[in-house]
């Protein structure tokens, strides 16, 4: 029996000329995704308005330039994450409001990183900013969310000392 592994090429049919996506379809497909980074990323209703509506804008001029695979696979549907939905209803006030109170500089850069989930690089690639600068303000940012956040901190009992051991100083 001969072997003809690797000897047979597959026909595949030809696929079909890629077609844009309409206008309609893009808008419901990503309008609420960005609206709610804008919403994050600025911290008030106008702006965020504004912000959603400049990127549809771009969006609409370049879509007859756009070929497919040169967006980046991290954009999703409208529907949250079960975390995402969570954080929406429990968490999104306070949160919100430390995230209101970061410059803007490191709001954008703790936002794509910690609740859009880019990399580094990808943050640096976005703002247009180096690396460095990136992980500078994510910890900046972060350090200010902790303490601007302190009061949502679990904290731990005390377990109170017993007057044995503190009238003697020694141990149990």
């Amino acid at each position: 029996m001969a072997d003809t592994v690797g000897t047979e090429l597959e026909v595949l049919p030809e696929a079909a000329p890629w077609t844009p996506p309409t206008w309609d379809e893009v808008v419901r497909t990503h309008s609420a995704r960005v609206y709610r980074l804008a919403y994050r990323l600025t911290g008030n209703v106008p702006d965020a308005e504004d912000l959603t509506q400049e990127v549809f804008v771009r969006v609409f001029r370049s879509l007859p330039s756009y070929t497919p695979g040169t967006l980046a696979g991290r954009l999703s549907g409208d529907e949250p994450t079960p975390a995402q939905a969570f954080d929406a209803r429990h968490l999104d006030g306070d949160v919100q409001d430390a995230l209101a109170a970061l410059a803007p500089e490191y709001r954008a850069a703790v936002v794509l990183c910690d609740i859009e989930g880019l990399s580094y690089e990808e943050v640096a690639a976005t703002l247009g900013v180096k690396l460095g600068t990136v992980r500078s303000r994510i910890h900046r940012g972060r350090a200010q969310l902790r303490v601007a956040l302190e009061h949502r901190r679990p904290r731990t009992a005390t377990r109170p000392v017993s007057s044995a051991c503190a009238s003697t100083g020694g141990s149990a």
